[in-house]
């Protein structure tokens, strides 16, 4: 279950890359490069950060093959998914419920703290984004008002709430990740978000 959500996390976060990079109109090789640190940004700082070396995405092959494949697949499929706003928002959610299980995961197979596992599944989930909109001169979503690493850190103590009773681990990965895919979504429909302070500011 680790695994397979490892890769639809890629799946997600590439197909994320490929809509924001399209909408820059980069070039081919311009959006696979896109596609491709959306994808592994986060659980590459994730594995330096634990000095887990090689990275993950650099011993097993497959994941470079999805996140190409992904990439061609946005692409001949764009008319479909480039419904820009909902697409990118929908993908991006997707990716980081998935990738919070994944950096927590991480963090209890290294014996850290639960708040330390949090932090770490928020850092994979959120930076790989980071990196993204850096690249394609966006204010990083997790620095802006809304609702994203909150998200992550909810579904993180859910996590650790649901471990302490006797529920199959595939079921806790799934539900601490919807956690953060619900808050996400349910924070945008109903316009949750954190206290601006510039809000009673002039622009």
């Amino acid at each position: 279950m680790f695994y397979i959500i490892n890769i639809l996390g890629i799946i997600s976060f590439a197909i994320s890359g490929v809509l924001i990079a399209f909408h820059k109109k980069m070039d081919v090789f311009g959006i696979l490069i896109i596609a491709f640190v959306t994808s592994v940004g986060g659980g590459t700082l994730g594995d330096v950060l634990l000095g887990n070396t090689p990275v993950g995405w650099m011993e097993d092959i497959i994941f470079s093959y999805i996140i190409l494949g992904s990439t061609v697949f946005a692409i001949i499929f764009r008319s479909k998914i480039n419904y820009l706003r909902t697409s990118l928002f929908l993908f991006d959610t997707i990716g980081i419920g998935l990738y919070t299980v994944v950096g927590i995961q991480k963090g209890l197979n290294a014996e850290l703290h639960p708040v330390i596992c949090i932090a770490l599944g928020t850092i994979t989930a959120s930076f790989g984004g980071v990196i993204r909109d850096i690249l394609c001169n966006e204010i990083p979503v997790i620095f802006r008002k809304e609702v994203y690493a909150t998200a992550c850190i909810l579904g993180g103590i859910t996590y650790f709430v649901l471990i302490l009773f006797p529920i199959n681990n595939d079921v806790v990965f799934i539900i601490s990740g919807s956690v953060v895919i619900v808050v996400r979504l349910l924070a945008v429909k109903f316009k949750i978000a954190l206290p601006n302070i510039y809000s009673s500011e002039k622009e």
